[in-house]
């Protein structure tokens, strides 16, 4: 019978911060007190934090199709060495995920070679809608709707398919919103006063603001119209914080948002120094909005951050702009971000485990997970906050072998991950080679 205790950690878990012992057996937490004394494999955690392992509800692993770039594999070794235990992944693949017989292929892979429990999108489509009917909610994290095209094209925009998937959808929709005429016309536009030759810095005046906050209103409409579970992705404006609301019991909210790190930590000044690197959809946009997607976390207008991990290889991301493919790496550093956040004084420890970890177990009703609770699955990371390093090339874990924070000094540092009780990731002695990821089932 497997039992490992961890000792003497400071947990970070549901609004507090305790000093104890947790005791985790076959997979599970069995037993958390301040001390814990039976024969077990320990481990000292030192004083160090242990947080819930985070679930990041979006992220682009690029198989099928496009395992040049990222791989299942690859990806979710990535994730674990940032304390992420669970990801959701999303369906434009190649093939995209819109069938049932797609979406299994996925699940098979994940089940033999992740080290991170995972979930993937059904995609939506024009004409898929009787598909999506057959979903079992219990085990597919959500449907997944670009009403704005991004990479690879599965862009929704007939009225009567989106009626279609609102009304009739078994589970959880989830929204890229970004509204596509808008962004067709503005490119035309850019185009005819700019040329072709333009820097990154134009990005968010293409895919603008106003792209966003209409593609957002009309998803919410839809969403009220026909009682739909609304959840969209990647908020980026101050004008869509305000569509939200701050209901503190976000079980019982009808429509929720997630916003990601890369929004909340640049703005648009910085095309001038990362160019196409932090080019994404939707844009990143100014310092205005940046300062208003904080206070909406803060407030709890916004529920959930997440990465939008999205690799692309340098070649690719060395074009120009125009032909500069959407998307960054950072499924692994979301941790670090936050942190930087908690010493600048805008978020305590237990609302980044908030955020990060409980949010989206609540919202996505994932069963048995995102919590240090006894009977949960033991998903967990232990992290000095305190740390301070410079991510190199060398150390970036993405199989695209770059990130936007190369040189950046960082803050936070993951000691040990464990995933289903299994240590997945040691800081000194690097990935186990455990594969002990499990397919996540939803309270639904």
């Amino acid at each position: 019978m497997s039992k490992t205790i961890l000792k003497n950690c400071k947990i970070v878990n549901e609004g507090t911060i305790t000093e104890g012992d947790v005791l985790i057996r076959n997979g599970r937490f069995e037993r958390i007190a301040d001390s814990i004394s039976i024969q077990a494999n320990e481990i000292d955690v030192k004083g160090n934090y242990l947080f819930p392992g985070i679930i990041d509800d979006q992220v682009h692993f690029r198989e099928p199709g496009l395992t040049h770039k990222a791989d299942i594999s690859s990806e979710s070794r990535a994730a674990v060495q940032g304390g992420c235990t669970s990801f959701m992944e999303m369906p434009n693949t190649k093939p995209p995920t819109i069938t049932h017989e797609e979406l299994q292929k996925k699940y098979n892979t994940a089940g033999q070679i992740s080290p991170a429990n995972f979930s993937f999108y059904f995609g939506a489509t024009n004409d898929n809608f009787e598909l999506l009917k057959e979903i079992d909610p219990r085990w597919v994290c959500g449907v997944k709707i670009f009403m704005g095209s991004s990479t690879g094209n599965m862009l929704v925009d007939n009225d009567i398919a989106l009626e279609n998937i609102f009304r009739e959808s078994p589970c959880l929709i989830a929204t890229h919103c970004e509204d596509e005429s808008r962004i067709r016309h503005r490119t035309q536009l850019t185009k005819e006063l700019h040329g072709t030759e333009v820097g990154a810095w134009i990005h968010p005046i293409v895919r603008d603001r106003v792209a966003c906050q209409i593609s957002s209103q009309k998803a919410i409409g839809l969403a009220e119209q026909f009682g739909s579970r609304l959840h969209i992705l990647h908020i980026s404006t101050a004008e869509e914080v305000k569509l939200f609301n701050n209901n503190l019991d976000r079980k019982k909210k009808q429509i929720t948002s997630e916003v990601c790190v890369h929004h909340l930590y640049y703005n648009d000044l910085d095309y001038s120094t990362k160019g196409n690197l932090i080019k994404c959809n939707p844009a990143i946009k100014s310092e205005s909005d940046r300062l208003a997607l904080h206070r909406g976390l803060q407030e709890g207008y916004l529920d959930i951050v997440a990465t939008d991990h999205a690799p692309h290889t340098l070649n690719e991301k060395s074009s120009g702009y125009w032909d500069a493919p959407s998307g960054l790496p950072l499924v692994a550093h979301a941790f670090n971000i936050m942190i930087s956040f908690y010493h600048d004084g805008l978020y305590s420890l237990p609302s980044i485990a908030d955020k990060l970890s409980h949010a989206p177990a609540d919202i996505f009703q994932v069963k048995q997970r995102g919590y240090i609770r006894e009977g949960y699955w033991a998903d967990c990371f232990v992290a000095d906050v305190n740390a301070n390093w410079t991510l190199t090339r060398e150390g970036v874990p993405y199989k695209c072998a770059w990130s936007p924070l190369e040189g950046e000094s960082l803050r936070g540092k993951v000691l040990n991950t464990f995933v289903n009780g299994n240590e997945v990731f040691n800081a000194n002695s690097g990935l186990t080679g455990v594969n002990s990821g499990m397919r996540l089932e939803f309270d639904r």
